[in-house]
């Protein structure tokens, strides 16, 4: 049996699996909001309430570890690990407390495993493939090369230290002002407007040749508000596409409420409420710099590109970009 578990800025997540002949089959999953970096853009460190919150969220996977007999696990950290100033010290506690080996990734293998993750959903049509991931202390936006039969080629990456928590925290959370707002967006279009020019992309989405594939609680909760589902079911929106001009609607009437509004949301919830402002922000960036149109939703990333590679054997970050 294997597990796998992401640790980011926002969330704890854990997939727990075993191998078939066509991949492999979840038995059992985890999810929980911890706000690990909640602070840390401000102070550099973990704070004693987002570890402790961490740490208990840890204990339940260790548990369902335990229970499912589990023999291969790897669990990772990214965006607020890899900053914080007591990153050791936070592993350490976790290593003593529940027994879960935690590692920092690099941003590259975070693209690498997220691409592997999500590979399944891109289309061969199209030479090229967009994918982004809009975390909680960062944004991840990948350029690669897709093409038939073979596992897509991530030709570059790229990385800005700005997530719907560091923003949510930098422009106060809940209801922005519509310059605010602007402010945001136009943030995160500076942030990508060189990745953009090195990989010659906005040619490539003229000329229609680009995919776009968005994996990330922005996303799926926009795939989710957009359908009216009554509660989240990963089945509706793993692998849906939705059009620019929803996204556009979608998130500007999110934008306008309040947090309290938002929460009422099934697909979005209390946890959430203040931080969606801030994924609208970065997502409507993302398609004003790369308007292709539209975006294959993903409920998928990290996670199953761990199980993957474990099941593989694979070293995933061991060979250089494009390689």
């Amino acid at each position: 049996m294997y597990s796998a578990i992401d640790l980011g800025t926002n969330n704890c997540r854990m997939l727990v699996a075993r191998t078939t002949c066509n991949g492999f089959q979840v038995v059992d999953s985890f999810s929980r909001i911890v706000r690990l970096g909640e602070g840390a853009a401000k102070t550099g460190s973990l704070s004693e309430d987002a570890v402790n919150r961490t740490i208990d969220a840890l204990k339940v996977c260790a548990e369902k570890m335990e229970l499912q007999n589990v023999s291969h696990a790897r669990s990772i950290a990214t965006e607020a690990c890899r900053k914080a100033t007591n990153c050791q010290k936070f592993f350490g506690r976790v290593k003593a407390e529940t027994g879960i080996s935690l590692e920092a990734i690099s941003t590259e293998e975070e693209a690498r495993l997220t691409l592997i993750g999500c590979s399944t959903l891109l289309d061969s049509d199209r030479p090229y493939a967009l994918l982004f991931d809009i975390g909680g202390g960062s944004t991840e936006v990948s350029w690669v090369e897709t093409t038939e039969n073979k596992m897509p080629t991530l030709l570059a990456t790229t990385s800005i230290p700005c997530g719907v928590v560091t923003l949510s925290e930098k422009y106060g959370g809940g209801t922005p002002t519509p310059r605010d707002y602007t402010d945001m967006v136009e943030r995160i279009t500076r942030h990508f407007e060189s990745f953009d020019n090195d990989n010659g992309i906005s040619g490539e989405i003229r000329n229609n040749r680009v995919q776009m594939l968005g994996t990330s609680g922005t996303v799926t909760m926009l795939g989710g508000v957009s359908q009216g589902l009554t509660h989240y079911q990963r089945s509706r929106v793993d692998g849906m596409t939705l059009d620019f001009t929803t996204i556009a609607e979608t998130s500007a009437k999110l934008t306008a409420m309040t947090c309290a509004e938002r929460a009422a949301f099934p697909c979005i919830g209390q946890g959430r409420a203040d931080l969606v402002a801030a994924g609208c922000a970065i997502l409507e960036a993302i398609c004003t710099l790369w308007p292709a149109g539209k975006l294959r939703v993903a409920d998928r990333g990290i996670r199953e590109g761990l199980l993957l590679g474990m099941m593989s054997g694979a070293e995933l970050a061991a060979s250089p970009l494009g390689a």
